[in-house]
């Protein structure tokens, strides 16, 4: 009894182990053949994209250098790299002494413009009165309006003057133009900088709300970009993250490089809450030129052509099981199903060599 206990423990221990690896290779294959891989048909939103490499770049007016309009001393800096500021902060000062004197000198000739035709008014209203009397001739009458509009032309001048010293005052104070972040400071305190032809930059300015992406597109493809298709891209600091936006532009001149004949499609996009875009940074942009939204789909290595005829595998029991579909779009990965499975339906992926393989009725038909 102990020696046929033992053979019966020892057959039910193969059996159990022979039904535990069969269902283990079965599992390893979610329900498909040994060796095969399984998938369901899903829906999902299918896009045809056009791929091209790109780079961040500042928007027109969200890069600013800003210098100085006079020539003079840095007296004070005080901003650094990496520093924000807002719109209307003071940058940076320079040594204004020269530049007062000069204002206070244009209010000085200002205030003796006032006297002056203070006084000639006062002259003219005196010898009209004695014109009127007979008294005076019409000459030295004349002398006097003339005086009068002298002096009232000698005060437009230095109100001119004046406002021209104060300004150039106020441009020893350099302010931000923008709201923004320093991006590089070219200037040091006790540096003395000419103004000529040219305002030297003291800082330079960047708004990192305000980026765009230029994607260079290969001319096989420019033709079928067009303003306001949806654009999604990659930065390879954020390689698992897709921003998205949308294309606002598509430059006319083409830029060659090796040979090679590229258009710049700009994409603009919302800057990100939780990520921080930089210029040229590098990218990867994907176009999307015809979207077809939540459609059946499958991997596109899950289907199987026959001469023009396109076809899966699926389980039918204890065979394999052969059904041919129709598909309609596609983009890098899936293949849009129109005809031939269901949502949910499993297919086969990979080699299902020693198995049985059955057609459906549709390609008994044919």
């Amino acid at each position: 009894m102990t020696k046929i206990t033992f053979a019966v423990a020892a057959l039910i221990a193969i059996g159990v182990t022979a039904l535990l690896w069969s269902r283990a290779a079965w599992t390893q294959s979610e329900g498909g053949a040994a060796g095969a891989e399984v998938v369901r048909v899903v829906r999902r939103d299918i896009a045809y994209v056009v791929k091209a490499t790109g780079i961040v770049k500042p928007r027109v007016g969200a890069e600013v250098n800003v210098g100085s309009r006079v020539s003079g001393e840095v007296k004070r800096l005080y901003v650094r790299i990496g520093d924000r500021v807002n719109k209307g902060q003071l940058l940076a000062e320079l040594d204004a002494r020269d530049l007062i004197a000069r204002r206070d000198e244009a209010t000085a000739a200002l205030q003796q413009a006032d006297v002056n035709l203070s006084y000639a008014q006062t002259d003219l209203q005196r010898k009209r009165a004695l014109g009127a009397a007979g008294v005076l001739s019409r000459s030295d009458l004349d002398l006097a309006e003339r005086a009068v509009a002298v002096a009232e032309q000698q005060v437009t001048a230095a109100q001119a003057s004046l406002a021209y010293a104060t300004t150039q005052v106020a441009y020893t104070r350099i302010v931000a133009p923008i709201a923004g972040v320093v991006a590089s400071v070219s200037t040091e305190e006790g540096e003395t900088v000419a103004a000529s032809f040219e305002a030297p930059t003291f800082v330079t300015l960047l708004d990192l709300s305000r980026l765009e992406v230029w994607g260079y597109v290969d001319e096989t493809d420019i033709g079928r970009i067009r303003v306001g298709q949806k654009a999604r891209f990659t930065v390879d600091t954020y390689s698992d993250h897709e921003f998205e936006g949308r294309v606002t532009a598509v430059y006319p001149k083409a830029e060659i490089l090796d040979n090679v004949v590229n258009y710049v499609t700009v994409v603009r996009f919302e800057p990100p809450h939780d990520r921080t875009l930089r210029p040229e940074m590098t990218t990867t942009v994907r176009i999307a030129l015809d979207t077809r939204e939540n459609v059946l789909a499958l991997p596109i290595r899950a289907l199987r052509r026959e001469g023009d005829r396109s076809f899966v595998l699926s389980r039918r029991g204890d065979a394999i099981e052969r059904r041919l579909v129709t598909t309609g779009s596609r983009d890098e990965s899936y293949w849009e199903i129109v005809d031939g499975l269901r949502e949910g339906d499993q297919v086969l992926i990979g080699d299902v060599k020693n198995e049985v393989v059955i057609d459906d009725r549709a390609a008994r038909d044919q």
